[in-house]
């Protein structure tokens, strides 16, 4: 069948799949290890959290025991040209789930009887499969495409038909999106949480016009976070994971210096900035912001953005692999004050 031709089959067929989704069981679960948002695999089922099974398609389960926590956490974005997975292939089901869900489309006659004839012919008569596969059973599965739910360009062109793939066998060449190491740690980004960037700052009292504001971020908050991804049945996993580097102040108004010059403090040990002690009001701050205008009756939005390096590792990969570098950020206003003169 062309693609274009089964392009608008399969979306039809979609539609009643979505009718009979309740009684159509996957053939293996995701595992939420863990807080964190929803997957990037697209549920096709209910389940609980942290830490139970979920019946989600495609078998990818996430381990976010080690993910950033907290109120304020939030995703990373990537830095300069970077597209996630678009859309992958994944084992979904065994022989007798998927001629559960495929009987169940059928039935429900809204995907065109000649679209039901020509996928019997396919899975059941022999061109190529028989009986979808039921004498292999326990000896592979069968094969599906998964949009990632983001829909980012390109999420439709996994249009590659249900296929079998026994167990040992790499999937078919004409499938270059089947699930793998890297895949996976491109959809274990996509699950990063990592804290706010609200900064410390100091001294105490308010900001003051022409005094140095020290700020730092909390050293125990700010550590590398990690998601592992796997698909158990294909026995491969994928672990990415994000180190704070630096972090850039953007004082909101151009009446402002930063400290450094260029506003981006470094990671020195295991520490952004230098927390303010007493007496050290005068000094000049390893990182910080010195406001040459008060903010008068309002306040600036200071923005605060930790740039973190991301890697991983993965089956079969013997070297750490970097993925872009991400960023997050937060806005907190600062109210800065002239200083006040005493009239003697």
């Amino acid at each position: 069948m062309p693609a274009m031709k089964y392009r608008s089959a399969a979306l039809t067929a979609i539609a009643a799949m979505t009718c009979v989704a309740l009684s159509a069981t996957p053939a293996v679960a995701e595992k939420d290890i863990g807080g964190g948002t929803p997957g990037a695999t697209p549920d096709v089922s209910g389940g609980e959290k942290d830490g139970t099974l979920l019946a989600t398609a495609g078998g990818i389960s996430f381990d976010r025991s080690k993910n950033g926590s907290g109120p304020k956490t939030g995703a990373i974005a990537p830095t300069g040209t970077y597209s996630p997975p678009p859309c992958w292939y994944a084992p979904t089901y065994t022989p007798a789930e998927f001629k559960k869900e495929r009987e169940a489309v059928w039935a429900v006659d809204s995907t065109g009887h000649q679209w039901d004839l020509e996928q019997q012919e396919r899975y059941v008569k022999g061109k190529p499969y028989k009986n979808f596969n039921m004498d292999k059973a326990g000896k592979g599965y069968w094969w599906t495409s998964f949009p990632n739910k983001t829909y980012p360009p390109g999420w439709d062109k996994c249009t590659k038909e249900t296929f079998w793939v026994d167990e040992g066998d790499p999937p078919p060449p004409d499938a270059p999106e089947a699930i793998d190491p890297e895949i996976l740690a491109k959809l274990a980004y996509a699950e990063i949480r990592v804290p706010g960037t609200e900064v410390s700052l100091a001294p105490e009292g308010g900001t003051k016009v022409n005094l140095p504001t020290w700020a730092w971020l909390d050293a125990a908050e700010f550590k590398p976070v990690s998601v592992t991804a796997r698909v158990d049945v294909l026995d491969i996993q994928a672990t990415t994971t994000a180190t704070p580097v630096s972090l850039k102040i953007d004082p909101g108004t151009a009446d402002a210096e930063t400290y450094p010059a260029n506003g981006v403090c470094d990671l020195v040990g295991d520490k952004i900035g230098t927390p303010y002690a007493k007496g050290k009001s005068k000094e000049t701050p390893p990182c910080g912001v010195k406001y040459l205008r008060s903010s008068g009756d309002g306040s600036y939005p200071l923005k605060a953005t930790v740039t973190w390096k991301i890697s991983w590792t993965g089956t079969g990969v013997t070297e750490e692999k970097d993925l872009p570098d991400g960023e997050f950020g937060a806005e907190q206003d600062v109210v800065v004050e002239e200083i006040q003169s005493i009239n003697r």
